[in-house]
């Protein structure tokens, strides 16, 4: 091949390297602050998003106060997905989400889990104040699902009776769910959804009384830190569309209100 023959080749391996560097530079990205209750189902809807319409979806999962806070401090962030709605509340009473932007996701209910065989014979909140009974929680003011337990068990008048029996507060939903799986605990105060999470270490659900029980959903809305708002609401608005939706079903989550919250907002009208 002639010496020109070789520099057309090199000139065009080199326009072509020029023209990926700059698709590179130019795909979009949204940065999603989420609770770990999300963990499995938004990750996979993540990867879903992302194949449809080629926007790289970054997630950051842990305690739903703790991103909170990390998107606050850092004042970055183009969605939030709290894994409970009293974390949305105080986000947009922060003024850190857009309150139109907001769709709700799933629904999540509380519930007792313990190991499939259930050792300790488990059927009440009572039982998790017996003597020797291990029990774990995540923890209150950081996590969602910490703040739920608590007001469960203060409502049942158990709250200063169990802290003998609390061996471990966890940092987040994955972290509390996994306490089942390793062993280290007789029950968590969990999500009715963590029994799916581990199909090879399977979980019951304890029911809570409806009188101290309070259903909670998962929703997702824009930050005021969100470079792009029109691309970070057409995310919010697919974990919202019956394809996002779908990702937290194949989950096992709820993605119709409980017949106790269909009732109530039936009531409210």
């Amino acid at each position: 091949m002639s010496r020109l023959g070789w520099m057309l080749i090199l000139a065009l391996a080199c326009s072509a390297m020029i023209f990926a560097q700059a698709n590179r530079r130019q795909t979009k990205e949204i940065h999603v602050f989420a609770g770990a209750a999300n963990t499995p189902p938004l990750t996979e809807a993540a990867k879903l998003y992302e194949k449809r319409y080629g926007v790289k979806v970054r997630l950051t999962f842990g305690g739903s106060g703790v991103v909170l806070s990390q998107m606050k401090l850092a004042r970055k962030g183009d969605v939030y997905v709290p894994g409970s709605d009293d974390y949305m509340e105080l986000a947009v009473k922060e003024g850190l989400v857009d309150p139109n932007s907001i769709q709700i996701i799933c629904w999540l209910v509380p519930v007792i889990n313990v190991p499939k065989d259930n050792p300790k014979s488990i059927k009440s909140l009572n039982d998790l104040i017996k003597p020797g009974t291990r029990v774990a929680i995540a923890v209150p003011g950081s996590v969602c699902l910490g703040d739920v337990a608590k007001e469960i068990l203060e409502k049942a008048g158990l709250w200063d009776k169990i802290q003998p029996n609390i061996v471990t507060q966890a940092k987040d939903c994955a972290d509390l769910a996994s306490q089942i799986k390793l062993g280290t605990v007789d029950a968590i105060i969990g999500w009715d959804v963590f029994a799916h999470w581990y199909p090879d270490t399977p979980m019951e659900n304890i029911p809570i009384p409806s009188e101290v029980l309070r259903v909670r959903n998962i929703p997702a809305g824009v930050t005021v830190f969100a470079s792009d708002k029109k691309e970070a609401q057409r995310f919010v608005n697919f974990l919202a569309s019956g394809a996002g939706k779908h990702c937290y079903a194949k989950c096992g989550y709820a993605i119709k209100p409980p017949t106790s919250v269909a009732k109530n907002e039936k009531a409210k009208k």
